[in-house]
């Protein structure tokens, strides 16, 4: 029976703050890199902004039917109070909106991507510091969107997906060169879990099928 450290989960008062904190004792840095700043804070802006825009003029023009037709005035006081809560309440989009610019520069300090030899590590947080991990052997897929905004920034996001759940990393600058080298990564190291160096044989045949245009076949 292994033998296990009875002081291995003991806290020692240090708090996961950090990339270095979280690191096993022979994991190794292959990249880190941040959302880049601009980009990250002009894609808040931009992402909400046309949804928010239209809720603005829609409750805009409710308030100047109210006020220009003086409702306001004809009604009892606890109906304007009522009516007001309302468009506050009715406007949680465009607080949301406003919040999600107002954050951004703390979430861009905050954030960070790390690929290891094991797995991806991503940083975030603005209140407090979340540490999130997807493991290369539960990667699923690994792609690169590149928006109109994207294109001005020189940046791309790199979405990747395992079968319980998916993550973004916004806002990446040499988009087409970091998504290459991490699909291979990801490639290598599922081909060593699931087919180590000892089991391959020396000469492989591959597959012996053989695709051809319809033309070719007759």
């Amino acid at each position: 029976m292994a033998k296990f450290d009875e002081n291995y989960f003991k806290n020692d008062g240090m708090k996961a703050t950090t990339i270095e904190d979280t690191l096993a004792k022979d994991e190794q840095i292959l990249w880190r890199g941040k959302p880049n700043r601009k980009a990250y804070i002009w894609g808040q802006v931009f992402r909400m902004m046309p949804f928010a825009l239209i809720w603005i003029i829609f409750d805009g023009a409710f308030l100047g039917c109210m006020f220009g037709f003086n409702i306001f005035g004809q009604l009892p006081w606890y109906f304007t109070l009522i009516i007001c809560l309302f468009l506050l309440l009715h406007l949680t989009p465009v607080w949301m909106w406003i919040a999600s610019m107002v954050t951004s520069s703390i979430q861009q300090k905050n954030i960070e991507y790390v690929f290891t030899n094991t797995r991806i590590i991503v940083r975030s947080g603005v209140i407090g510091i979340d540490m999130r991990n997807i493991y290369y052997v539960d990667i699923q897929s690994v792609n690169l969107k590149v928006g109109l905004s994207d294109k001005w920034f020189k940046v791309g996001d790199i979405y990747i997906r395992t079968p319980s759940s998916s993550v973004v990393l916004w806002d990446i600058s040499d988009p087409y060169n970091i998504t290459t080298k991490l699909q291979k990564i990801v490639n290598d190291i599922k081909s060593d879990v699931h087919y180590p160096n000892q089991l391959r044989p020396k000469i492989n045949e591959g597959f012996s099928t053989k695709y051809q245009a319809e033309d070719k076949k007759k």
